[in-house]
Formats: structure tokens, sequence, C-alpha cells
């Protein structure tokens, strides 16, 4: 079994995912993400109303003797997992009610911070044949952290807002499951019975890694992981213990068209935006002293004054001081309720703020 060096990106192992995760160097990897055997316990076959057989899991690699022997093997992953991952990178683990709850457990046992339990409902869950529980339309994800007390961490938080038409994401994602032309077969049969939508891979790797970061996927698959990974601009690490899967995922992977630098670009989060202090739009003559403000409806007017400061109603300050003081406020953000006049349209002055922006980067 050859070891996994920091230079081997891009590429995929076919093996135990425990032993090759240990044969990788300390704190290697940015992000990880998980779709282990879910242990679902199954017994016998499922059958639909008119007795045909449903394509369940009954693969050997979610066989496990007890749960005792499905905790162990979870804790030696995890284990290692932590082992790997840098100290402010992070881990998504999905399951379902079989095994979600056992993993999230060891997972705090272990000293993973979690920050989210994502739930994924399918728009097109498969029905609940006998009629004696509710359709399970969903799968959990646990998304975490090894750094203590969750801190420093990648989350792409403006890039989700814009993901979803400017509002903030939620934990609850509603999306497909893998179906049509995405689903890959193999003698006409799921080549995977578990094969996780593009769609999934795509806001989870959008969210909390950045182009370049190493992705690494202990239970590869078909590879979902590391086409998403290659079209984002991110590097993967692939294991999984069949070769069949392995083959599969490789000539998958092979066929994707990684995005052009330009459109990997995500909306940055504000806080790391260089701060632009209201002076400097008088400094550089895009609002000159005696210019007037308004707020949007024109209910109050402050007059910029040439160090930067306004005045209004014989308050003097900055725009959010004399913000909140004309409307009574504790507080006020300046830039979104002050604007200014262009051509008989009010413009927020966080206009003229975003363009100095542009032009400083």
């Amino acid at each position: 079994m050859t070891k996994i060096s920091k230079m081997q990106r891009n590429s995929i192992h076919q093996g135990d995912s425990v032993a090759l995760m240990a044969a990788m160097p300390d704190a290697s990897v940015d992000l990880v993400f998980a779709d282990p055997p879910y242990n679902l316990q199954l017994g016998g076959e499922l059958h639909r109303p008119n007795n045909s057989r449903v394509a369940g899991v009954d693969n050997d690699w979610d066989r496990f003797k007890d749960f005792a022997s499905y905790d162990a093997f979870t804790n030696a992953w995890l284990t290692q997992a932590r082992r790997v991952l840098k100290p402010k990178g992070g881990l998504w683990v999905i399951g379902s009610y079989h095994n979600i709850f056992r993993v999230g457990a060891i997972l705090q046992d272990l000293g993973f911070w979690i920050l989210n339990d994502i739930i994924w409902r399918k728009t097109n869950p498969m029905p609940n044949f006998r009629g004696k529980r509710f359709t399970n339309a969903h799968e959990t994800m646990i998304w975490c952290t090894p750094s203590p007390n969750g801190r420093g961490y990648t989350f792409n938080y403006e890039a989700m807002k814009a993901l979803n038409e400017d509002l903030q994401m939620r934990s609850d994602w509603h999306l497909p499951i893998c179906t049509g032309g995405e689903r890959l077969k193999k003698n006409g049969e799921k080549a995977h019975p578990t094969q996780k939508p593009e769609a999934l891979l795509h806001r989870v790797l959008l969210a909390s890694s950045n182009p370049g970061d190493l992705v690494l996927d202990p239970f590869f698959g078909t590879g979902t992981t590391g086409a998403v990974a290659k079209r984002l601009g991110r590097d993967f690490i692939g294991i999984d213990a069949d070769p069949g899967y392995v083959d599969l995922a490789a000539k998958r992977i092979a066929a994707v068209q990684p995005l052009d630098q330009e459109d990997l670009a995500v909306t940055p989060s504000k806080r790391s935006l260089p701060r632009i202090p209201f002076g400097w739009l008088v400094e550089r003559g895009m609002l000159r002293p005696g210019a007037q403000l308004y707020d949007a409806r024109r209910r109050y007017a402050a007059s910029v004054r040439a160090d930067g400061s306004v005045v209004a109603d014989r308050t003097r300050g900055s725009i959010h001081q004399v913000g909140a003081a004309v409307q009574g406020a504790s507080a006020c953000n300046g830039w979104t309720f002050w604007c200014f006049e262009d051509k008989g349209q009010l413009v927020p002055i966080d206009m003229l703020r975003q363009k100095l922006r542009a032009e400083l980067n």
C-alpha cells in the first residue's frame, strides 16, 4: 500500500479507507466529505405493491455484525479524518436515521465542533411501499470542524446568499435525488445504489472550501465529490475499496471540464473587504463638501463636510452617528441609509464605496 503524499492531488486510491488515510500526512487536507456506509440493517428483500423488487442497498460494504462493530469502524475513520484535517478545516458526513445519531455522538467524543446539521429534503423520495411508516424523505448531513470552539473555518456566507437569491441559506436543502443522465449505469442497472447528486456537492464545496483547497472523500464511490471538485477548481483525493467504483469514478472525472478561473470567483464576505472610510469619497471628489445627502424617502437631509463628517439638524458626526440621530435610533448603517442625487434619482452612497473598492483592487 503506497503512501499518499501531499503532492498526489487529484488522485483516486483503491483500498481500505482507514489504512490509506493513516498513510497521509498530518494536517494536509482542507475539507473532508464523507458518505460512509449507513448500516441499514436490512432484513430480506423489499417489494412494491405489484411485487416487483426494489433495488435497495444490500452490498457487503454496508453490512456490520452489530452496532459495536459499526461504532468501532466509525471511530477509526473519523480519528484518521481528524488527524489529516488542517486545524481550521471542515468535515461533512451524510447519513440517515440508521446511523447519523451514532456518528454525531462519536464526532463529539473525538473533539469535533459541530457547526450545523443540514437536512437534505428530497424532492423525489422513494415512497414507503408498505404504508407502515412515514415516507423517508430526507437525509442528514453534519458539518463540523476540528477547531476548538469552532473558530477560523471556511464559510462562504455571501456566496450562499447569492446562490439563494440574496436570502440567507437555511439548513434545510430542497434538492432532488440523483436521477436521469447523471445517474451512472452498469449493464442497465444503477452502478452505485447511493450515488449522490452533484447539486448537493456543489453546495457543500461552494460553502465550505475555496479554489485550490484539497478535499478528501474516504468513501469515494463513483466520484461525485471528485467531479464537482474538479469543476469548481478544488483538488481532491478519493479512496474506495471497490476497484469497479474506482474505475467508474476515474472515467467520469476525466470527462469533467473545469470552470475558468474567472467563473470560480464567489461573492466575498463583507468582513473580508477592505475598509473604506466615508472621508475617502470626499478626498477623491466622488462627493464634494457641501453635497446634500438624503434618506431614500427624502424625510431627512444632511450636508457633507470637507473632513468626511456630515451635519443634519445641528448634529455633526459620522454618517452612522447622524443617521441614527435624525431617526432617534440607537444605531444606523449610514452606507445604506444615506443617498446622493444623481440625475434626479437617489442612489445609496454605498454604490460609491463599491466603486472605490473596485478601483483600489
